[in-house]
């Protein structure tokens, strides 16, 4: 085993375990129908919250992942939740309920947390500042990469095997990037740089995190990107198949929009370095007030009817997905810059409360879907505001408290 990865085969290895999330949520898109159709045809918006679920445990996985991977090693904590995910994806192949799936999916989130988690400490401990940014960006263009293609290979397990396939293929997943894992990459905090898991010590450290103005404003504001992430996500196949009557094309509509959109983290690579983090952030966020306010006007007032209002959902979608590449990553990186002696704890904690907020922005959003795209873009309005607010007012303490990052 290598002292150290080559820096392109650490950032592809880093990208595939992000992309296991990735790719149990998106693969899950094209199967909702048939999900609803099997379980819960009465309520059909309460398919989405198979995907939310999986995002909650997720969330509350990674408060505990952290402090774990801190006092146990890195490694051991990421291959332990990558054992915890499949355990629950296999459970989901035999669930004859919504209820149990539901249940498993919070499972399976809350082992994803492992690789989600821990690979964001990982990094940190062999990158810092502007570098981390940039290399968090390039790991994200391969992330980003996966949305483009899950819902095609869900398509296609459908045609197949139906919607329990897919989780076979989460489980020969989770096998791979494991494998890989445990046979090229060393472990990143040696024995001597480790914690002991004690509580006076982790409430110690979560003061730290949350007594930082610059990383509180950075979950918030990260909270709210997720939000607009998650929420468009959860209710993107209902508008494309209710709203716009275009469910067989949706898997070829969505990887187009993912590939187009992945063009962000290029951008964001090329530019953060002498940008500044900060600002890329601001103008993503004042980008999207101002589309979400078109779109909310078009919508709500029913100007686009047929193909040009399918038009505008597109290129909507689109810049949706480009201020993801533009936000989460440089928001990772202003949050974990001050953090680096407490990398684990920090990124458990930042992770953890701003999934579980987006989560909580995400569901009603979801639920209050109405057969237009109207409620959606009513809700990112507000997301992009409140997020632009905030953001402004962390320029203000930067100018403070020392230059932006």
């Amino acid at each position: 085993m290598p002292d150290r990865l080559s820096k392109p085969e650490f950032i592809a290895l880093m990208a595939m375990l992000f992309a296991t999330i990735a790719l149990s949520i998106d693969a899950m898109l094209p199967a909702l129908p048939e999900i609803t159709q099997a379980l819960t045809p009465d309520a059909p918006n309460k398919a989405q919250l198979i995907l939310t679920l999986f995002v909650l445990g997720m969330g509350l996985g990674t408060f505990v992942t952290g402090p774990l991977s801190d006092t146990f090693g890195r490694k051991r904590v990421l291959l332990s939740g990558a054992a915890l995910y499949t355990v629950a994806a296999l459970a989901a192949t035999l669930a004859n309920s919504l209820e149990l799936l539901l249940f498993a999916r919070f499972v399976q989130g809350i082992g994803a947390a492992g690789p989600r988690v821990v690979a964001m400490a990982i990094i940190r401990d062999l990158y810092s500042g502007r570098q981390m940014a940039q290399l968090i960006s390039l790991v994200m263009l391969i992330f980003a990469i996966v949305p483009a293609f899950a819902p095609s290979v869900g398509a296609a397990i459908l045609l197949v095997t139906g919607w329990r396939g897919i989780f076979a293929v989460f489980i020969l997943f989770s096998a791979l990037t494991s494998l890989w894992l445990a046979l090229r990459q060393a472990e990143t905090l040696p024995p001597e740089r480790r914690r002991p898991l004690r509580l006076g010590q982790l409430t110690r450290a979560i003061a730290e995190v949350f007594g930082l103005p610059m990383v509180r404003l950075s979950i918030l504001v990260q909270g709210l990107c997720m939000g607009i992430l998650f929420s468009t996500i959860s209710t993107i196949q209902q508008v494309y198949d209710i709203t716009f009557g275009r469910a067989d094309s949706f898997p070829l509509w969505f990887g187009f929009v993912a590939l187009i959109a992945s063009s962000a983290s290029i951008i964001n690579a090329r530019l953060v370095v002498r940008l500044g983090m900060r600002y890329l952030i601001t103008l993503a966020l004042g980008a999207q007030i101002v589309l979400s306010g078109l779109a909310l006007a078009v919508y709500g007032l029913d100007l686009l009817p047929g193909d040009a209002g399918f038009a505008l959902w597109v290129v909507w979608n689109i810049s949706l997905f480009f201020m993801v590449g533009l936000t989460l990553g440089n928001l990772n990186a202003l949050a974990m810059e001050p953090l680096g002696h407490i990398a684990g704890m920090a990124a458990s904690v930042i992770s953890s409360v701003a999934t579980v907020m987006a989560v909580v922005i995400a569901i009603p959003i979801g639920l209050a879907f109405d057969g237009t795209p109207v409620p959606l873009a009513a809700g990112i309005l507000a997301c992009a505001v409140l997020g632009f607010v905030l953001i402004r007012r962390m320029a203000r303490l930067e100018r403070v408290s020392g230059p932006a990052i």
